[in-house]
C-alpha cells in the first residue's frame, strides 16, 4: 500500500499560501533574555484595557460555562444605537480579521478575484488566497491606497475590494472625498470591505464618513475592532456594518458563537468607557509627536501616521535590526513581508516605553551592518 501524504488532498492553491507571521510573545522574549522587555510590535493599546471592560469580565466570570448569545443581541443593539443603524445591519466577529475572512468565504470561489494594495494588511491577501480566488495587488501611491488604480484593475471577475483606512502598516489614509469618488466610479456589484481598525486615533477632519454609506445602502462593509483603542485584543472582538442583505448573507456562513460571552460583555462596557478612549487617544497624539521629533533628530526616516504606529525606515536590513532590537529587550515588527526590506513597524507606546525604544534604536544604529 502506498504511503498517504496530506499533500495529495490539499487544493493546489493552499500550497502557495504563506501564513501570517505572528509576533514573538513578550513572555518568550523575557524568558530568553532573562529580563523585562517591551512589546511595540502589534499596535496594541499601551495603556491596557478599558477599566470598565475589565470589571465586566470579572463580574461575568462565573457564567462562562454557558454558551454565548450566538446573535450577540445586546452588543449589536448597542452598536446599532450608537451608529444610527438597525440591528440587522450589524454583525460580530472574533476580531475584525474573522470578518475579513468571512467575507471571502461567503462570496469568493476559485473563478473569482479580489483586489487590494500590495502593501496592505496581510490578512486581506490570506483571506482571498484561502478561497483559491485570484488576488490582484495594485501599487500604492505615496504609500497610500491608490484608489484610481484599483478602479482601473476591476474586471468582470472582481467581487471584492479590501481597503484599510488608515492602512496597516504605513499609517496613511485616504480622505472622505477620495472615497466618495472611488465608490461612484466602482461598479455597484463590487463589494468594498473598508477596514477602519484604527479610526478612533485619526484626528483629521477630512477622514471617512463610512457609516453614511451603510445608512444609504451602498455595497460596503465597514469593519471596526475592540482590539486597538479599547485595549481588548486578547479577547478577540470586532464588528461589521453593512446593508441588510449583505449581513444576512454573511450570517449564513458565519460560525456560531464566534463572539464569546466574555467578549460581548467587555465590548458593551468598553463602549461606555469614553474616558479610557479619550485618554488613549491623547496619549497616542502626545507620544507620536515625541517619537517623530526624536526620529527626526536621529536622521531616521518615517512615514507620517494617523494611527498608533509608525513605519520607520532605517536604511538597514530590517530582519537583522529586528534581532538587534530584540536583544535590547524591544520587540518591533520587521516589514520585509510587506515589501519594505529596510523598515520596522513600531507601535507608539507609553512615554517610558518610547524612551527605551529610542535608546535601543540609537545603540542599534551605531552597530555595524553585516556585510552581504
Amino acid at each position: 500500500m502506498s504511503r498517504f501524504s496530506i499533500e495529495d488532498i490539499l487544493p493546489p492553491w493552499s500550497k502557495r499560501i504563506r501564513p501570517y507571521p505572528p509576533g514573538k510573545p513578550i513572555e518568550e522574549v523575557e524568558r530568553e533574555l532573562g529580563r523585562t522587555a517591551i512589546k511595540l510590535a502589534s499596535n496594541e493599546n499601551p495603556l491596557g484595557p478599558s477599566p470598565k471592560a475589565q470589571e465586566a469580565i470579572r463580574k461575568y466570570a462565573g457564567n462562562i460555562h454557558f454558551y454565548p448569545d450566538g446573535g450577540g443581541y445586546y452588543l449589536r443593539k448597542k452598536l446599532a444605537e450608537i451608529h444610527g443603524l438597525d440591528m440587522d445591519q450589524t454583525i460580530l466577529g472574533a476580531g475584525s480579521t474573522d470578518l475579513i475572512e468571512l467575507v471571502a468565504k461567503t462570496f469568493l470561489t476559485a473563478s473569482d478575484e479580489a483586489i487590494t494594495s500590495e502593501s496592505a494588511f496581510y490578512m486581506y491577501r490570506l483571506a482571498v488566497e484561502d478561497m483559491g480566488a485570484a488576488l490582484v495587488l495594485t501599487p500604492m501611491r505615496d504609500l497610500t491606497f491608490d484608489l484610481r488604480a484599483i478602479v482601473h484593475a476591476v474586471t468582470q471577475r472582481t467581487k471584492i475590494v479590501y481597503l484599510g483606512n488608515p492602512n496597516n502598516p504605513t499609517g496613511t489614509m485616504f480622505t472622505a472625498a477620495e472615497l466618495d469618488r472611488f465608490l461612484d466610479a466602482l461598479p455597484p456589484r463590487v463589494l468594498v470591505v473598508l477596514d477602519e481598525a484604527y479610526f478612533e486615533y485619526v484626528q483629521r477632519p477630512d477622514y471617512s464618513h463610512s457609516v453614511d454609506y451603510v445608512r444609504a445602502g451602498r455595497n460596503i462593509l465597514v469593519l471596526r475592532t475592540f482590539s486597538k483603542v479599547h485595549g481588548l485584543a486578547g479577547i478577540r472582538l470586532g464588528y461589521g456594518m453593512g446593508h441588510r442583505e449583505l449581513i444576512e448573507s454573511l450570517n449564513r456562513i458565519r460560525s456560531p458563537f464566534n463572539a464569546s460571552s466574555v467578549a460581548q460583555m467587555a465590548g458593551m462596557a468598553a463602549l461606555d468607557d469614553h474616558e479610557h478612549v479619550a485618554r488613549s487617544v491623547a496619549s497616542n497624539t502626545r507620544e507620536m509627536k515625541f517619537v517623530t521629533e526624536e526620529l527626526t533628530l536621529l536622521g531616521i526616516r518615517y512615514t507620517p501616521s494617523v494611527g498608533n504606529f509608525l513605519l520607520i525606515d532605517t536604511g538597514r536590513d530590517c530582519e537583522e535590526d529586528f534581532v538587534r532590537l530584540l536583544h535590547e529587550g524591544v520587540i518591533v515588527r520587521p516589514m520585509k513581508i510587506y515589501g519594505f526590506p529596510t523598515s520596522q513597524r513600531v507601535t507608539i507606546g507609553t512615554h517610558e516605553g518610547n524612551e527605551l525604544f529610542l535608546e535601543a534604536l540609537r545603540r542599534v544604529m551605531t552597530s555595524p551592518v553585516r556585510a552581504s
